[in-house]
């Protein structure tokens, strides 16, 4: 029984990470694309784009982290 407890927890533990992952590259690949097509903006990616980018997937995967937590926690 165990086993299988643990093996729940293990792929829980797997698709949460991904969906991490996931919500990091989203925020970072809208970032970048903000910066680039935005009319009105300077169509250059800089070190700049690329810091808030990474600060942007950041956040993103953070809040992702929350709302699984939270959900986690609701359904125990």
């Amino acid at each position: 029984m165990t086993d299988q407890q643990q093996g729940r927890e293990q792929a829980g533990v797997v698709r949460r990470r991904s969906v991490e992952i996931a919500a990091f590259a989203a925020g970072f690949v809208l970032t970048l694309a903000f910066f680039a097509f935005f009319p009105g903006l300077p169509h250059v990616i800089d070190w700049g784009a690329i810091i808030v980018a990474v600060l942007v997937g950041a956040l993103a995967r953070w809040i992702c982290q929350y709302w699984m937590g939270k959900r986690s926690r609701e359904g125990e």
